[in-house]
């Protein structure tokens, strides 16, 4: 790569005199502009040096990748001539003067409580279906499999009692993320929750507490009070800490929180909150009935548009009430908002199939095939931010077919009595007598989805192939020879390989990392890792490629070919090398096993931030396949990441 020439080409399309401040980390520039419009968002597109570009907290990200990012800077800040900053004064600058926005406050507040449930919720609403199977009448015959089977009874009722538990005890675990959201002691939190789901509470009964006459109706099902509660609690629980001697504070905070929170939530918080959830619900469910298929459709044509706001973080919260309405008083159709996904998301994997089978540059193919199976599998931001939006009429065409198959599926009341993967796989969450209206309407999804994406694209090639127009015979001569030169460069013999796990701890997808860069696979595919330790361990032999002096990043090309960065935590840049040590050096020969550096994985933490390790395969495009193994837990030195050679 030509830093220079890529620093300059940058600086044209975001504008000279656009730039208010610049820094970067491992994989990226960050630009805080005066006006984001000004940017030739074209001219970045269609550089091969570029990997992508996003907004996100009033900054301009240009993703140049490991290695070369912090040489384009440098020769972006002699250009341009702005003051180097670090990236924590970048958030300070990209804020001055900007008021917080409380919608998205409210909406990070409900997305941080309810997602980590989603895992628990999931295996009920799973559970749930399966039981259905069983004991629905119609889907194998005039009877149900319980009554063919009559020694399948058993399995049944204990499949239910597994079932309905994440949604009858729902409290205590809304009670212990809540707690852990708001600061206060999560199981505290979880105390709160079980007080409210208690065997002890019976509907009907009543206390007398001082003339009051106090409700005993349990709070099972139930997500807003306990809600309430918990920030109660923790409002409470800061105060005593407080104010409270430090030889008391350990035994009267908590008794005190508990049973100060406890009354008010019996006498006044629970009854009330429940009210409100239950006209919340009432209203939701009322909305459906009344909009009905018309309502779905609308929705449908919004849903993708509304993902890239950010606000549909906050959809689970919503999906929680319905699916417990659902499965405590059969009210409602169960979880229209998961239908809705999954036809959008379904939609935008087609429109983004149809470009791949449009476009002749070997890029966006590439990318392209990744992001439409992801989409279709309910993983939808790679192929919304980094394909469909890139060419803009796939993103619109998708919602054509998003707004027909949700109408049909709102004719049919279909509905979802889980939470699961919003995509083809989606049916596992259905009430099973509408998983076959659910699996038409996905496909209708797609077919209409691909259809107009594919006919628009074929009558508007320019728009898929554009032609660079050259205004001189010696540009055409220059470039002709810069399109020879990359397919020189390209003849690298790679070979398959296995790349192993840097770290010990829990795998997870790329995709649920709090990173876009990362989430979207725009710097390439890979996995990572949540470490249980703080030792990082080199995952293949080869070569230090970038070894940063922020010690949270090593760039590694294996003797096999594969490009591997290993990012250790997220915006962990930011704490320039604290908590962090590195053993090696750039250009240094590594082994397999080798130990790259250590982290203070609770240091870390304690700063406020993610201690994640990404492990990504920057020149995935060059590679057939990348995949990672699916597994709770791994320990270095284990087969992680494997590449595919072409």
């Amino acid at each position: 790569m030509d830093h220079k020439k890529v620093a300059s080409e940058v600086v044209k399309a975001v504008g000279k005199d656009n730039v208010v401040a610049a820094a970067h980390c491992a994989t990226r520039l960050r630009l805080v502009l005066k006006d984001d419009s000004k940017v030739d968002q074209a001219a970045l597109d269609n550089n091969d040096d570029v990997k992508g570009t996003f907004k996100q907290n009033g900054q301009y990200q240009i993703i140049i990748g490991p290695g070369d990012v912090n040489n384009v800077y440098d020769y972006f800040v002699k250009e341009t001539g702005v003051k180097e900053a670090s990236t924590e004064d970048l958030k300070d600058i990209a804020q001055n003067g900007k008021k917080p926005n409380p919608i998205m406050a409210f909406v990070k507040l409900l997305s941080d409580i309810f997602v980590p449930l989603i895992p628990a919720l999931v295996a009920g609403g799973l559970l749930m279906a399966l039981n259905n199977f069983i004991t629905s009448k119609g889907l194998f015959g005039p009877e149900a499999v319980i009554q063919m089977v009559p020694q399948l009874k058993a399995v049944s009722q204990m499949i239910q009692v597994m079932a309905s538990a994440p949604f009858i005890f729902l409290p205590i675990m809304v009670g212990f993320s809540a707690a852990k959201r708001f600061g206060a002691n999560p199981f505290l939190g979880g105390v709160i929750g079980m007080m409210m789901t208690s065997p002890s509470l019976v509907a009907g009964h009543f206390w007398n507490l001082f003339g009051m006459h106090v409700s005993q109706t349990p709070y099972t099902y139930q997500v807003i009070p306990v809600l309430v509660a918990v920030w109660i609690l923790s409002i409470l629980e800061k105060f005593f800490h407080k104010h409270l001697p430090s030889a008391v504070d350990f035994t009267f905070t908590p008794l005190l929180s508990v049973i100060i929170t406890g009354f008010l939530t019996f006498t006044v918080v629970g009854p009330v909150m429940r009210e409100v959830s239950n006209l919340i619900t009432d209203g939701i469910v009322w909305l459906y009935n009344t909009t009905g298929a018309f309502g779905m459709g609308i929705f449908g044509a919004v849903y993708s548009p509304i993902v890239l706001t950010g606000l549909h973080q906050s959809f689970p919260a919503v999906e929680v009430q319905l699916i417990s309405a659902f499965t405590a008083h059969h009210q409602g159709v169960g979880d229209f908002i998961f239908i809705v996904a999954s036809m959008a998301n379904v939609a935008q994997g087609a429109a983004t199939v149809a470009l791949m089978s449009l476009t002749k540059d070997k890029k966006t193919n590439g990318l392209a095939s990744s992001a439409g199976v992801s989409a279709l599998l309910g993983i939808t931001e790679p192929a919304i931010f980094g394909v469909n939006l890139k060419f803009k009429f796939p993103f619109f065409c998708a919602l054509v077919g998003s707004c027909i198959a949700s109408f049909i599926a709102g004719i049919f009341k279909v509905g979802a009595v889980a939470l699961g993967s919003a995509g083809f796989l989606g049916f596992l969450s259905v009430n099973t007598k509408s998983i076959i209206v659910y699996v038409i309407c996905e496909l209708i999804s797609f077919a209409i989805a691909f259809a107009v994406t594919f006919l628009y694209g074929k009558s508007h090639n320019q728009l898929v192939n554009p032609v660079p127009v050259a205004t001189s015979e010696a540009e055409a001569i220059e470039a002709k020879e810069d399109y020879v030169e990359p397919e020189q460069k390209q003849e690298v013999s790679l070979n398959s390989e296995v790349i192993a796990a840097p770290v010990n701890g829990k795998v997870e997808d790329l995709s649920e990392t709090n990173d876009e860069v990362f989430s979207t696979k725009m710097m390439g595919d890979g996995a990572a890792i949540i470490p249980t330790d703080g030792t990082i361990y080199a995952p293949v032999d080869g070569k230090i490629s970038v070894a940063y002096e922020t010690k949270h990043a090593y760039g590694i090309t294996s003797d096999k070919g594969a490009e591997v960065l290993i990012h250790v935590g997220i915006d962990t840049v930011n704490l320039k090398g604290e908590h962090f040590e590195s053993f090696v050096k750039q250009g240094q020969t590594v082994k397999k096993g080798d130990k790259l550096g250590t982290v203070d994985i609770d240091a870390v933490q304690k700063a406020g931030y993610d201690p994640t390790v990404m492990t990504i395969i920057t020149n995935t495009a060059n590679y057939a396949e990348v995949g990672h193994k699916k597994a709770d837990e791994i320990h270095h030195g284990d087969d992680f990441i494997k590449v595919v050679a072409k």
